[in-house]
């Protein structure tokens, strides 16, 4: 007699669920376009602001 291994089945189905749902994931995010451009900077606002500057140094920053 053998004995099933319930945690073996939750671990396939985890795998199964990830290898179908990454590449769905991936076209998604190909296909939603490009960037949305930054905004005009708001002299009169403190807060931090999505500005041309800001993307750039954003982008200088990734490795």
């Amino acid at each position: 007699m053998s004995k099933k291994d319930e945690g073996a089945k939750s671990r396939r189905d985890f795998l199964k669920l990830a290898a179908t749902s990454a590449p769905l994931a991936a076209v998604a995010v190909a296909t939603t376009g490009g960037a949305v451009e930054a905004a005009e900077p708001d002299l009169a606002s403190d807060v931090m602001q999505d500005t041309a500057h800001t993307r750039a140094y954003y982008d200088s920053t990734r490795f």
